[in-house]
């Protein structure tokens, strides 16, 4: 019989109140599994369970805390090749990728454990006499996690360690596309030393138990990673109640390719910034800005290098790209490569649907040629393995084509030329930016987030992460007559 996952309310495994089927993109036929959809109800018993949970956890010694970190943390790296072959199962993404965001998700976990230690304040003298000022950071006490599908695990991860480093109660909504990663996940946490209700996994649907858990008064910040629409539906929730909210949403990101480039390195950054996870990545490279004097040659080896590229099954040996993660997504890419061409783009390879022996949600990686930046497929996001050729005829045409956008996540350029980097660097306007480097790719340890529509509230990841999971208090102390 399919076995049927629970949500984990309050510290118990519960059933929901329906299921929703999780197949495998690669292989329709393989059902991973039943998981269960939770109730209003159920969400406000976890919610209001939380606070107390909150405070003693708040209260545990900081070792105690770090040894629950570490522990998470090490089990998901030595069990990445298991958890890894799950996510890439249900995600679609090739199983070295797989494993690697589960190792990379565990790293995230044993990071914040030593920031568990990091526990260093600040004091000053007053301007008033005989006065001392302490300033600590708080847990600012229960926070709502809402994650996609794309990287279910990481992304997740590097939300849920900060918050419990700095002594929060969560409560993790993930997509409703990738549930088995989160209940391994989940499984994990629930085994360590915490409090009863500390956290909860709350699977659903957005519209459901997304909606109810932005606007809950008992939810006091809220992180969410997805679509800027989404985004700004959750900020307008939320500010009925003054919750605080970070948010990664869209991106539109540019790698500038220069006439001075080493040829074969740009193009094999193009290829995987652009169909690595399947394009399926914020951090993905949709719009290829290249100079003229190297246009001809970069067009040619780059999609000579798309249609070689592996389509398959996510598990299987050598596949450099698997499918893309549901039917929805696939007719949503299918859509885009269908616009780019009315609107007088080439489509020179793939953007279309795969026969392969297993039925699943296979397309080719496509890319676009003579496409100009007002162009949808170079406004909107389209999270699909489809990128498109810009073709301009100096850096400074460059720097602003690539500046021109809603968006302002990541970006790249690719030169020999130290000055051109380095003013590349300083004016372009993303949050991050890469030097002969794929615009996907960042470390753990150091802050990230974008700008205009990419990014709302303070940025992710290293030790940022604290303005957003903590509060600050100052405190004034009469230090009184030594007499």
């Amino acid at each position: 019989m399919t076995q049927i996952h629970s949500n984990y309310i309050a510290g118990e495994w519960v059933a929901g109140t329906s299921e929703i089927e999780n197949r495998n993109p690669s292989d329709l036929s393989d059902l991973i599994g039943m998981y269960a959809q939770a109730s209003a109800a159920q969400l406000d018993d976890a919610l209001s369970a939380a606070r107390t949970a909150q405070a003693e956890w708040a209260a545990y010694g900081l070792e105690r805390k770090q040894a629950v970190l570490m522990a998470i943390g090490n089990e998901m790296m030595a069990r990445a090749e298991e958890l890894g072959t799950l996510l890439s199962r249900e995600e679609g993404k090739p199983l070295a990728e797989g494993k690697g965001e589960v190792y990379r998700a565990g790293q995230f976990f044993t990071y914040y454990a030593h920031e568990v230690l990091r526990q260093l304040g600040e004091n000053a003298d007053s301007v008033r006499p005989n006065i001392e000022i302490d300033v600590r950071r708080e847990p600012v006490g229960t926070v709502a996690i809402i994650s996609p599908w794309n990287f279910p695990t990481a992304t997740a991860s590097w939300k849920i360690a900060p918050a419990l480093a700095y002594g929060n109660a969560v409560l993790w909504k993930p997509a409703n596309v990738t549930p088995a990663s989160a209940v391994a996940l989940t499984e994990i946490i629930s085994r360590q030393d915490i409090p009863k209700a500390l956290f909860s996994l709350v699977m659903g649907a957005g519209r459901d138990v997304g909606q109810r858990l932005v606007e809950s008064p008992m939810v006091n910040a809220i992180s969410f990673t997805g679509s800027v629409p989404v985004g700004k539906g959750i900020a307008s929730a939320a500010i009925q109640n003054l919750t605080r909210v970070q948010m990664e949403m869209g991106s539109k990101n540019a790698l500038a390719v220069m006439d001075d480039a080493d040829l074969d390195l740009a193009v094999s950054l193009a290829l995987g910034g652009a169909f690595g996870g399947s394009g399926q990545k914020c951090t993905a490279s949709s719009r290829l800005v290249v100079h003229a004097g190297i246009h001809d040659a970069f067009v040619e080896k780059l999609v000579a290098g798309a249609k070689a590229m592996k389509v398959g099954h996510a598990l299987e040996d050598g596949v450099q790209m698997g499918p893309v993660v549901s039917e929805q997504q696939l007719n949503e890419n299918l859509a885009y490569a269908e616009l780019g061409q009315t609107e007088g783009a080439e489509l020179a390879c793939g953007g279309v649907r795969l026969d392969m022996p297993h039925e699943g949600y296979y397309m080719s990686p496509g890319v676009f040629l003579n496409t100009t930046n007002d162009m949808a497929i170079n406004r909107e996001e389209m999270f699909a393995p489809l990128t498109a050729v810009i073709k301009v005829d100096s850096y400074d045409e460059a720097l602003s084509v690539v500046n021109d956008t809603n968006f302002g996540l990541t970006s790249g350029i690719v030169t020999r030329s130290l000055a051109r980097a380095t003013h590349f660097r300083r004016n372009v306007k993303t949050g991050v930016v890469t030097v002969n480097l794929p615009t996907a790719g960042t470390d753990y340890h150091v802050q990230f987030g974008g700008r205009g529509d990419s990014s709302y509230g303070p940025r992710e990841q290293g030790i940022h992460a604290r303005e957003f999971y903590t509060t600050v208090k100052t405190a004034y102390i009469a230090a009184g007559d030594p007499a």
